[in-house]
């Protein structure tokens, strides 16, 4: 019985990481501010880059912060309630897969990034810093949100790995490489654009609703 009962405690918190990533911030934000769902326009994605294109700055910084803290309550949600580290980050991964397959708004979300560096802030916070790092430099150099998205994912799966070869802990890689998978998995497009020399550079609300 013990058994069973954490076994269901555990998908219980991974479940509710998922419902809490699938809350759709930047289609909200999108139909508060304007009366539109940004999937209409740019990449048709509900991320802060598609955000800013669409809506601006302004609704662009508030939905990053607003989908990295999914990812940081789903992991903290799930240590409250199981006191396991795996469990917790099986939660973090969750949320990332709730906001890119979003239940509430048909699975179509975004691309993951910001969840799944919140997510990470709780799971490592040294990861998260030099994801951060990594992320926030390759888009100043480029000026490509995609750039900076699969740069700092690959950067937590490097720290994380020799987190745990020092450390002898493996949950931040596992997390890492799971959410890392997710996000170049959403990124396919631009990934195939920038092999051809095609990725736009970041722009700010050049898609604007009112004009489409």
């Amino acid at each position: 019985m013990l058994g069973s009962g954490l076994r269901f405690r555990d998908l219980f918190a991974v479940g509710c990481g998922y419902l809490i990533g699938s809350l759709p911030v930047g289609l909200w934000l999108g139909k508060l501010q304007s009366g539109v769902d940004v999937r209409d326009y740019g990449s048709g994605a509900t991320g802060a880059t598609n955000v800013l294109r669409t809506l601006g700055p302004k609704a662009a910084a508030a939905t990053f912060a607003l989908d990295a803290a999914k990812g940081s309550a789903a992991v903290l949600a799930a240590r409250a309630v199981t006191h396991d580290a795996a469990t917790s980050a099986a939660a973090g991964v969750a949320a990332v897969a709730g906001h890119s397959w979003p239940v509430w708004a048909e699975y179509r979300g975004g691309k993951g990034a910001a969840t799944a560096f919140g997510a990470l802030a709780a799971v490592s916070p040294q990861a998260a810093a030099c994801a951060g790092v990594v992320g926030v430099t390759t888009v100043a150099l480029t000026k490509r949100a995609s750039v900076g998205s699969l740069n700092a994912a690959g950067a937590a799966v490097a720290y994380s790995a020799a987190l745990g070869i020092k450390r002898k802990s493996w949950v931040p890689l596992a997390f890492s490489v799971l959410v890392t998978a997710i996000i170049v998995g959403r990124h396919q497009d631009n990934i195939r654009r920038l092999l051809a020399g095609t990725e736009p550079e970041i722009s700010v609300n050049v898609d604007k609703p009112d004009e489409g």
